[in-house]
Formats: structure tokens, C-alpha cells, sequence
């Protein structure tokens, strides 16, 4: 079953996606950009006005070259409380040096979470680098909101390779950028362990726009249905005879 991740810009919205059957919540500034960091009081605030059980998250900014400063933003947002510390990472800013050195670091009790942006090109090396850096996840998301969706700038093919790949790695797998509720069924049938959304669930698709309860509460129907329908479709057993036919070459 995906989990539907829902990013928002304080307690209010928070509480509001948890209402709606948000899976976890995500803290970002979205006028900040593509992983914009929101203060850590407020992150704080946001984990304090949620049960214990809902996990949240929270980004540390874009990518950066300064490794160190991305590495000290870490383990402060860490400090914040909450359980998945997500952290930028692009073919542009060093990712492979972010990594090493993020895998020193002691983040108590949260997790480490990386986020690829696929508009700044992602090499699957990468994948194994986030795994030797102790990262539980690994997401796909977009740089340039403006440009369309993940599914418009990724072929399904590649994003099907890329969830595998992690999944493989010991890691679960995220898509994210720009996700409207069209979206959800054909990126579940890919296998993705998380959803990842914002703009799809503002009045209007405006990312920086106020929340709307009926998007939200449209796209955690589309994602509980397709994720049923998928894990369905994969217990039925398949005849012998056409499994060569029916799997050659989806990855």
C-alpha cells in the first residue's frame, strides 16, 4: 500500500491533511523553493500539534555546494523532533560528497530521507551512495515546478527502474513533483512505497496557495483505491504460460 505524503506550511495545514488521511506530513516552504526549508520553530510547532503515531518530515533547503552548512541544517532539523529528515540532493551541488557526509553524522532519533531532483539529471550510482549514507528513503522529485509534472520530464520506464532500484537497495522508494490526483494511478501501478504532494492538493494547483479539503480528500481516495487495486492485482497468481509474455521488458 503507497502512503500519501502531504507538504505543508504549518500546524493548521497539518492538522488539516492529517484529518483528510494524510500519511505523513511533510514541512516545506514551497515559496522557498523546490525543498524549501521552513524555520525550525515552526517545524516544531507542527510536530507538537500532531499525534506521536503521524510521522512528519521536513526538508533542509535545496541543494548547496556547502556541504557543511547542509550537514549543520541536518542535524538542527533533527533536533526539531521529528522522525524523517529530508535532505536535496542534485547533480549540480556535489551530491556524492553531501552524502559521505551526511552518513557521519548522528541525527538521533530521525531518519535520513534523500531527495533526487530528475531535472538536474540523476545517475543511478547515486542510489547506492544513499544507501552506504544510512538514507531509509529515497525520492524523485522536480527542481522547476513550472515545467510540468515528474511523469512529463521521467518516461514511466525509467521511473519504474528507479522505484526497483531502491527498493532493492533496502530503501523505499518516493515520487514526487507536481503530482495532481490524474497522476496517482499510473504512478502506483509502478510500485512506489510513497506518493508525494503540494501543488495538487492547493485551490487552483498554486503551490504556494492555500490547501483546499476537497483536493486533498480527492487524492487520498485515488491513492487508498489504486494501491488496493494494485496489491489485488498482485496476489492473483499468473498462469505459468504467460508470465514470460507478461513481464519481459517492463524494466
Amino acid at each position: 500500500m503507497a502512503r500519501m505524503l502531504a507538504s505543508v506550511t504549518d500546524e493548521h495545514e497539518a492538522q488539516l491533511v492529517v484529518s483528510l488521511g494524510a500519511d505523513i506530513v511533510d514541512a516545506k516552504d514551497p515559496g522557498a523553493g523546490a525543498l524549501g526549508a521552513l524555520p525550525f520553530a515552526r517545524v516544531e510547532a507542527i510536530r507538537a500539534a500532531l499525534p506521536a503515531h503521524v510521522p512528519v518530515s521536513a526538508t533542509v533547503g535545496d541543494p548547496s555546494d556547502d556541504v557543511e552548512a547542509i550537514a549543520s541544517a541536518a542535524i538542527r532539523m533533527a533536533d526539531t523532533g521529528i522522525e524523517i529528515v529530508k535532505v536535496g540532493l542534485s547533480m549540480r551541488h556535489a551530491p556524492e560528497a553531501n552524502l559521505a557526509r551526511l552518513g557521519t553524522l548522528d541525527l538521533g532519533g530521525a531518519q535520513l530521507v534523500g531527495v533526487l531532483l530528475a531535472d538536474h539529471g540523476v545517475d543511478p550510482a547515486l542510489i547506492a551512495h544513499a544507501a552506504a549514507a544510512g538514507c531509509v528513503g529515497l525520492m524523485l522529485d522536480t527542481a522547476a515546478k513550472g515545467q510540468g509534472s515528474l511523469s512529463d520530464i521521467v518516461p514511466a520506464e525509467q521511473l519504474a527502474a528507479f522505484v526497483a532500484a531502491v527498493q532493492a537497495a533496502g530503501m523505499f522508494a518516493g515520487l514526487a513533483g507536481s503530482l495532481r490526483v490524474n497522476h496517482v494511478a499510473p504512478l502506483i501501478a509502478l510500485g512506489p512505497d510513497v506518493l508525494g504532494f503540494r501543488g495538487g492538493l492547493c485551490r487552483a494547483g498554486d503551490r504556494t496557495g492555500a490547501l483546499d479539503a476537497e483536493a486533498i480528500a480527492a487524492v487520498r481516495q485515488a491513492v487508498s483505491v489504486c494501491s488496493a487495486a494494485r496489491d489485488d492485482a498482485c496476489r492473483v497468481p499468473m498462469p505459468d504460460a504467460m508470465a514470460p509474455a507478461q513481464t519481459e521488458g517492463l524494466i
